[in-house]
């Protein structure tokens, strides 16, 4: 039993004179014991003890003398309840999830980039945003010309980023270079940012011999080391215990950096999920959980997906500081970020970030999306509440931007997409050995006489395989 109130008096004074003097002697909750007091309640004592009616004290002729039993409240006092919010009550009560308001949407501009609190208004220098949406365009440019590859056999599989632009770069423009990334596989704009260029993206593509991940992961699995961007895996989820454990190491070491995990809404059903929040929060780990809840889990909508307020409201039943923000406002994503980031290193603890945006294109080139959404609905988002449009129209208003300018860069960046397209496509593949690297550290007897088999087999059956297409071995 957790003893919030313990004291004694022998001498009671008149009502509402010295008695509220006690106030100043109390260690927790003494007013509402005077509150109780003054309004002839009788005191509850949990242990049997006799009861004391506080008529006694309202005897003014008489001034008599009274004593007042030490006062004893109960609280829970579990070890499995970390804190003292919780109570006792006596009637049968199940928590309804109505009883919740629903978590608020945080935004600075309206859909016509209209700032709306000139407070919240981050500020953002000409050159800085310039940069953030030069980055949206060119990954949207780069989006068409890659899906239209895949749809020309170029090469094998393909996922654009439609309508989520914002995500990436409100993010990405909110952190340090040197924060260690976790992606999912809709994050090709914070390598942008990060200073990437589409050669090495589109090589990734198409698994070409310029491909830093050499060719062994499938299209849009990016990574990059020396951009701290951990090479993305396919299987739903398996990135987020994986994010907590190096912003755990970082937390030991006093790196001063964060770790950034993004994930969609659909991820969050996994049990990694559920298992990476609560490892986050009982070990204090500066990590930022970002989800892109853009509506739909390849063809499974929300709706389906889940039963409560979306994502933002598991947070703090995990013990963790949460917000969910219009993932379609690059300027309230990057606020809720650098916001987040901080919390991440002044605290030591993890922070959870919903981005509520749509995602305009299929799920992947092997998705068709017209199969379990509406065009009209789809037009309809692209055509009220892009996020790049969002931020033209913010920067027009700032005469920051105009249509000359929009004219010059979408040639520009058309040629820079289309110099990178054709790179990627002149370029072999790797050598085929390639395939027996970076497994060991030193290359094991086994691996070695496969090796051997394979160059042995080549040399009798190189005519009936495409060897020309392969980077040729170094001698």
């Amino acid at each position: 039993m957790i003893r919030l109130i313990s004291f004694r008096c022998s001498s009671i004074p008149p009502p509402k004179t010295s008695l509220l003097n006690f106030a100043s002697y109390s260690l927790r909750n003494t007013q509402s014991i005077l509150t109780r007091i003054l309004s002839n309640e009788f005191f509850g004592l949990t242990d049997g003890r006799k009861r004391f009616h506080s008529e006694s004290i309202r005897n003014q002729q008489t001034k008599q003398i009274a004593t007042v039993e030490p006062v004893v409240f109960e609280r829970p006092d579990y070890p499995s309840i970390n804190n003292f919010r919780s109570k006792f009550i006596e009637k049968l009560h199940f928590i309804d999830p109505d009883d919740f308001k629903g978590i608020p949407v945080y935004r600075v501009m309206d859909r016509d980039g209209v700032v709306i609190d000139e407070e919240q208004d981050p500020n953002l220098s000409r050159e800085f945003l310039t940069k953030i949406y030069k980055g949206m365009t060119l990954l949207n440019s780069m989006d068409r010309v890659l899906y239209e590859s895949q749809r020309q056999g170029r090469i094998s599989f393909y996922m654009t980023n439609y309508g989520e632009e914002g995500t990436h770069f409100g993010s990405a423009s909110a952190l340090s270079d040197n924060d260690l990334v976790f992606g999912q596989y809709r994050e090709a704009g914070v390598l942008i940012w990060r200073g990437q260029n589409l050669e090495k993206l589109m090589a990734q593509c198409y698994g070409n011999c310029d491909d830093l991940c050499k060719g062994r992961s499938m299209p849009v699995h990016y990574g990059d080391k020396e951009r701290c961007f951990v090479p993305i895996s396919s299987p739903l989820s398996t990135q987020m215990p994986q994010a907590v454990g190096a912003a755990y190491a970082f937390k030991r070491q006093n790196s001063n950096r964060v770790v950034i995990c993004y994930f969609g809404e659909g991820a969050a059903s996994e049990g990694d999920f559920h298992a990476a929040m609560n490892f986050a929060a009982t070990l204090s780990a500066p990590v930022i959980f970002f989800c892109r809840n853009n509506g739909y889990a390849i063809s499974t909508p929300t709706s389906e997906q889940y039963r409560g307020d979306g994502i933002a409201c598991r947070g703090p039943a995990y013990g963790i500081p949460s917000i969910r923000v219009d993932g379609n406002d690059v300027l309230a994503v990057y606020n809720a970020t650098l916001a987040a980031r901080n919390l991440c290193l002044e605290e030591s603890r993890p922070v959870l970030i919903e981005a509520m945006t749509y995602r305009i294109g299929h799920h992947s080139t092997s998705d068709d999306s017209s199969a379990y959404r509406s065009v009209d609905e789809v037009q309809s988002w692209n055509q009220k509440d892009h996020p790049i449009t969002r931020l033209r129209r913010y920067m027009e208003r700032k005469e920051w931007w105009n249509n000359e300018k929009e004219e010059s860069w979408k040639i520009e960046s058309k040629e820079t997409v289309m110099k990178a397209f054709m790179n990627a496509e002149k370029q072999p593949k790797p050598n085929y050995l390639e395939m027996f690297n970076d497994v060991y550290d030193e290359m094991p007897d086994s691996l070695k006489s496969q090796v051997n088999d394979l160059e042995e087999h080549l040399k009798l059956y190189s005519d009936n395989y495409p060897m020309s297409s392969f980077k040729q071995k170094n001698r």
